[in-house]
């Protein structure tokens, strides 16, 4: 990799993710922040730091669903949003959160739960059970994977939430990504 820009924010950037549309990055600034940057990407050689969302509480992982819309986890709160809809009641914080097809998983590591959502209607559709330290998210193949930074275990569970396999892979994990040969 190289860099072929930067842009200067007004503080830490923390979780970045960048909108469905591929033109706009969204930046939580800081581990339980009072704003997200909006950066216009159009020209990765030149970005423009654009606006600022001001979350209802304290941000700390933002993801955007294949609807467009874009999902807040909490950084203190027991909280997520969906930008511009409802704050809906979640496990500890600080949640992250990722999707699959019309499902968004948010998980937290402080109460170990991996919480299923139906993404149009954010209706919660089942909680499921995963090592403490399960912090960080993400999908691949069909599969939701969760490392757990307190107990080193990899946790693959299926579409619908359900744990399908624990795995000791470290002293401790923090992310996790599924490569194809």
């Amino acid at each position: 990799g190289e860099i072929v820009g930067h842009v200067k924010l007004s503080q830490w950037p923390r979780h970045v993710s960048l909108a469905r549309d591929g033109r706009t990055l969204w930046v939580s600034l800081g581990t339980a922040a009072d704003a997200i940057a909006v950066v216009d990407v159009r020209d990765p050689r030149r970005p423009i730091h654009t606006t600022t969302v001001k979350p209802a509480f304290l941000a700390h992982d933002v993801g955007f669903a294949p609807s467009g819309r874009a999902w807040i986890t909490a950084g203190e709160a027991r909280t997520i949003a969906v930008h511009g809809g409802p704050v809906l009641p979640a496990d500890g914080a600080p949640q992250h959160v990722t999707f699959l097809g019309d499902r968004a998983y948010v998980t937290s590591g402080a109460d170990g739960t991996v919480r299923v959502y139906h993404e149009p209607t954010a209706r919660l559709l089942s909680t499921s059970r995963v090592p403490v330290g399960s912090y960080n998210v993400q999908f691949a193949a069909g599969r939701v994977l969760t490392p757990s930074l307190d107990t080193g275990t990899l946790c693959v569970l299926d579409a619908a939430g359900r744990l399908r396999e624990e795995v000791h892979v470290a002293p401790s994990s923090h992310d996790a990504c599924l490569a194809s040969a």
